[in-house]
């Protein structure tokens, strides 16, 4: 692969020009080279790149590729599509069906399933029945399970094999798996055993026994468990590959390093839609209908709080009609509770998300949460206690000891609904997560509107008792 960058010296400083791979891969293909020298350059790009390309390239530019590359090589490219559906729609079935059966098996399903019922079922009719067997058992686990996201592009070997054995296997199945750089060992009944490293096969001895090199304490997971509650130790472990396994420890497949990224990005997405309030992830292509869906729940009962907030401040009609001006402050308390909040909900989720924290732990994080909305609410409230005093005396030509209340009400006002917003953001994820409830569910939205009430009720009930009732305002 061509790595070189080109340096130009320009106003006495180094400047960097990236290389265009994906303009060198259509210049290349659009030549009038011959095909075999066609082939060679472009073998040497990387597959994401000739992706790219495919990408930009007309249907009888694309038409031409299919033709010269391999069914092997294109399949590897396909792999790299984000809309690979649209050029197997490009291919005759027999065409379409020999790359896919080229493909992982997890990618083959993932194309597979973007394709109409009709097309997609015919398709798999003229897989191989190897092909065909691989996607079933894929197919075979929901969405949610680790099982459903596992490829069975591994190699694995006899655990009672031999040094020269155990290479000689790994040969042959390099040709049809690529993923080589662990090596699963099993027993006669495909009993899971433990891994080998590739670099450990290679330099044994002839004579070292296969077992002096297994390392069977080797991490794995189950099929049938949830993607949630394996994706920690998925992201613990820095292994290229990990084994799935059945319920009597057979191995089935194995989880990749791409395949644990792109869990764990999907897992990040799903839990950033329900902190924006809704109940899945979304995306361009679904409908307006979808979209409500996902979104009308959350706001439904967000909706039911928001009038809770609103009977609230209805009951303190008294002290808006005898201080309107305390009102131009309200927004003031309720987007401070609100960031607070907030803030103390993502820390407590992504601490949440580690199985390994303890009660102790946990604990220490309320009170630290509540500690951290304290001190940043003093230091607010003394603040907002001074300047909108003097904006009020001055900017309102109303009385010092006037306006000193007022934002002394204020200060006070802003102290306890940040510091009560940092504890309900803390404590309302713990106490889902607690009854084995989603806590990206106790989304931003619900803590904000909960924070309101909190605010809400705080800051006009100190303006009733102190404004109203102590100072007769």
């Amino acid at each position: 692969m061509g790595r070189e960058q080109d340096v130009m010296e320009k106003t006495g400083e180094a400047v960097f020009s990236k290389r265009d791979f994906k303009q060198e891969i259509l210049d290349i293909l659009r030549s009038s080279e011959t095909v075999s020298v066609i082939k060679e350059k472009i073998r040497d790009y990387h597959d994401n790149d000739i992706a790219s390309a495919l990408e930009e390239m007309s249907k009888k530019e694309r038409r031409r590729f299919y033709q010269i590359f391999s069914d092997d090589e294109i399949s590897d490219i396909f792999a790299y599509l984000d809309n690979v559906e649209d050029f197997i729609e490009e291919l005759d079935a027999e065409k379409a069906a020999d790359i896919i059966e080229r493909m992982d098996a997890d990618d083959a399903i993932d194309v597979l399933e973007e394709l109409e019922e009709e097309k997609r079922e015919e398709l798999i009719q003229l897989l191989d029945e190897e092909a065909k067997e691989d996607i079933r058992l894929i197919r075979s686990y929901g969405e949610e399970e680790i099982g459903s996201r596992m490829s069975t592009n591994y190699v694995r070997i006899q655990k009672n094999s031999t040094i020269k054995q155990a290479m000689r296997s790994l040969v042959e199945q390099a040709a049809e798996n690529d993923n080589i750089t662990t090596i699963y060992a099993v027993d006669e009944k495909d009993i899971f055993y433990g891994a080998i490293e590739l670099r450990d096969l290679v330099i044994a001895r002839e004579g070292t026994p296969l077992e002096q090199i297994i390392s069977t304490s080797y991490p794995r997971v189950y099929a049938s468990e949830t993607i949630t509650d394996c994706i920690e130790q998925l992201k613990d472990y820095s292994e290229d590959s990990i084994p799935v396994l059945d319920e009597e420890n057979r191995l089935l497949g194995v989880i990749t390093s791409d395949d644990i990224v792109e869990v764990v990005d999907e897992e990040l997405g799903e839990d950033y839609a329900k902190l924006a309030g809704m109940t899945e992830e979304s995306d361009l292509d679904e409908t307006v209908l979808a979209g409500m869906k996902k979104r009308l729940p959350w706001l439904l009962a967000l909706l039911a709080l928001g009038l809770l907030v609103s009977t609230v401040v209805g009951a303190f009609e008294q002290v808006i009609q005898g201080l309107a001006l305390i009102v131009c402050f309200q927004s003031l308390i309720l987007d401070m509770a609100g960031n607070v909040g907030t803030q103390s909900l993502a820390v407590t989720i992504r601490v949440l998300m580690d199985e390994k924290v303890g009660s102790r732990e946990k604990w220490h994080l309320v009170f630290r949460e509540v500690k951290i909305g304290f001190t940043n609410g003093l230091i607010l409230g003394l603040l907002s206690f001074l300047f909108i005093g003097v904006y009020i005396m001055v900017g309102k030509n109303n009385p010092v000891l006037t306006s000193f209340l007022i934002s002394g009400c204020i200060g006070v006002s802003l102290l306890v609904s940040m510091m009560v917003s940092s504890l309900m953001g803390t404590v309302i994820p713990m106490f889902f997560h607690a009854i084995q409830v989603d806590p990206a569910v106790a989304s931003g939205p619900l803590i904000t509107t909960v924070n309101d009430l909190v605010a809400v009720t705080t800051y006009y009930g100190l303006a009733w008792f102190f404004l109203i009732r102590l100072f007769g305002m």
